[in-house]
C-alpha cells in the first residue's frame, strides 16, 4: 500500500510539472526582436556649455527575430534641446539578429547650463505597432578642475584575441598608470598633491568597421602615485571589415583640461585561416582508403580547438573527426583518416567521388569554419593471387587492422 501511495504522489508531480510547461506564457519562450540601446560615442566628451553636442546611438537586435521596421526617438529635457523636432526621431528600419545600427542625434547645450551630470531619454520601438521601450541615460557636462598633478598614462594594451578575423567579437583592455614617483610636488613655492583623476574614458573607432559596443567609463576615482587600473571595452569587427590595422581612438578626461590626453589603440583584422592540403594521393583499393593531410595555421594567431572533419557521399571514415586541439602560427600538422566505402559500393564506383574536409577552430571567443571541397578518389585493384607474398601481405594487413583506428599527429619540420 506504501508503495502504490508513493507512485501515486510521484505521477501527481509530473502531471503538475508538465501541465506547468505547457501553461508557460509565450513571452517566457525565447525569441522576438529585442533592442539594446546603448550611446557608443559623445562629442565632445564631456559636453561643452553653451556648444553642440553629437551623440552616437547604436541599436543591436539581441532577440531571436527580426526587427521590421525599427524607430529610435530622442527626447530632450533641459539643458539639452534639438534645433528642430522633426530631427528627433530617425527610422533604422529592418534590423535581423545579431546586427547592429548607428543613428546621430546632434544638440545644443544651453549656455546656463551647470556643470555635472544631467540626464536624457531614448525611445525605441522594433515595429509600427509595437510599444515604445525608453531608457535614461547620464550625459557628463564640463569638466571638473582638481589642483592634483598626477599624469595618467597608457601603459599596456591587450587585444583579446590578439588579431581579430571578420565577423569577430572580443575586448581591448588596456592600463592607464599615474606615472607620478612622489606623494606631493612644489610648484612655484606651492605644493601640490600627486593623485590622478580618471573623470572618463572612452574608446572610439575612428575607421569603418569596427564598433565599440560598450559606453564610456566614468568616475574612475583616484590614483596614487605609480598606482593603475585596468579598463576593458567589448569590441566587433564586422564582417565586412577590411583586412590590415584599424585604429581607434581612447580618450582620457583626467584632473582637468590640461591633463586630458587621447592616445591611439591599434586592432589588426587578418582574414587567413586553417589550410587543409591533401599530401598523397586519394587512392581507394577493394573500397578502401588511408588518405592523408597536412593542417597548416596560416594565421597570426594561435587557434584553438581545431578539428578536420572529412565527408564523402557513400563513406565512412575514421575517426569520423580529427581532433588537433592548438595550433600555433605557422605550424602544420599532418592527420590521417581510413576511408571505406558503404553497402552500395562497387568495383570503379570510387572513381571520381567527390569529398570534402570542413575546419573547425576558435579565433578567441569566435567559433569559425571553412571548407575545402571537390576532392576526388581515383580507384584502384587489389591483388587476389594467393602466394606467400600475398599470404604475407594478408597476415600485415591483419596485423596493421587495428592500428587503422589509431590516431596519430605529426609536426612536420
Amino acid at each position: 500500500m506504501q508503495i502504490i501511495k508513493k507512485n501515486t504522489i510521484a505521477a501527481f508531480f509530473s502531471l503538475l510539472l508538465i501541465s506547468s510547461i505547457f501553461a508557460a506564457p509565450a513571452s517566457a519562450a525565447v525569441g522576438g526582436a529585442n533592442l539594446k540601446v546603448t550611446i557608443v560615442e559623445t562629442n565632445p566628451y564631456p559636453a561643452k556649455i553653451g556648444e553642440y553636442l553629437t551623440l552616437t546611438v547604436q541599436l543591436e537586435n539581441i532577440g531571436g527575430d527580426k526587427a521590421e521596421n525599427v524607430d529610435i526617438e530622442i527626447v530632450p529635457q533641459y539643458p539639452f534641446s534639438l534645433d528642430s523636432q522633426a530631427n528627433a526621431l530617425k527610422n533604422v528600419g529592418v534590423l535581423n539578429p545579431g546586427r547592429t545600427a548607428t543613428k546621430e542625434f546632434h544638440l545644443f547645450v544651453d549656455k546656463n547650463a551647470q556643470k555635472g551630470v544631467r540626464s536624457i531619454d531614448i525611445r525605441t520601438k522594433t515595429d509600427k505597432d509595437s510599444p515604445w521601450s525608453e531608457k535614461s541615460f547620464d550625459i557628463r557636462i564640463g569638466t571638473e578642475t582638481f589642483n592634483s598633478k598626477g599624469t595618467v598614462e597608457l601603459k599596456e594594451v591587450i587585444s583579446e584575441p590578439r588579431v581579430f578575423m571578420p565577423g569577430d567579437r572580443g575586448t581591448i583592455t588596456v592600463t592607464l598608470t599615474n606615472t607620478a614617483t612622489t606623494p606631493t610636488v612644489t610648484i612655484d613655492g606651492s605644493d601640490f598633491d600627486t593623485n590622478a583623476r580618471i573623470q572618463a574614458a572612452v574608446l572610439r573607432p575612428l575607421s569603418d568597421g569596427i564598433v565599440v559596443l560598450d559606453a564610456p567609463y566614468e568616475d574612475m576615482g583616484l590614483l596614487g602615485p605609480g598606482d593603475s587600473i585596468r579598463l576593458t571595452f567589448n569590441v566587433r569587427v564586422a564582417e565586412e571589415a577590411t583586412e590590415g590595422t584599424h585604429n581607434l581612438e581612447l580618450a582620457i578626461e583626467g584632473n582637468s583640461f590640461d591633463y586630458n590626453s587621447r592616445k591611439n589603440i591599434p586592432l589588426k583584422v587578418d582574414s587567413s585561416n586553417i589550410r587543409v592540403i591533401p599530401s598523397k594521393e586519394l587512392t581507394m583499393v577493394d573500397g578502401k582508403a588511408t588518405i592523408e593531410f597536412d593542417v597548416a595555421n596560416t594565421h597570426p594567431n594561435e587557434f584553438n580547438s581545431v578539428s578536420i572533419k572529412p565527408e564523402a557521399e557513400g563513406m565512412r571514415f575514421y575517426p569520423a573527426e580529427y581532433f588537433i586541439g592548438p595550433m600555433n602560427p605557422d605550424e602544420l600538422f599532418t592527420i590521417e583518416f581510413n576511408a571505406v566505402a558503404d553497402d552500395s559500393w562497387s568495383p570503379g564506383r570510387e572513381e571520381g567521388k567527390n569529398m570534402s574536409l570542413t575546419a573547425n577552430y576558435n579565433n578567441g571567443i569566435n567559433r569559425h569554419a571553412n571548407t575545402v571541397g571537390n576532392l576526388n578518389f581515383t580507384s584502384a585493384s587489389g591483388s587476389t593471387e594467393s602466394n606467400p607474398t600475398a599470404v604475407l601481405a594478408g597476415g600485415l594487413l591483419i596485423v596493421s587492422v587495428p592500428a587503422a583506428f589509431l590516431f596519430y599527429k605529426k609536426r612536420k619540420q
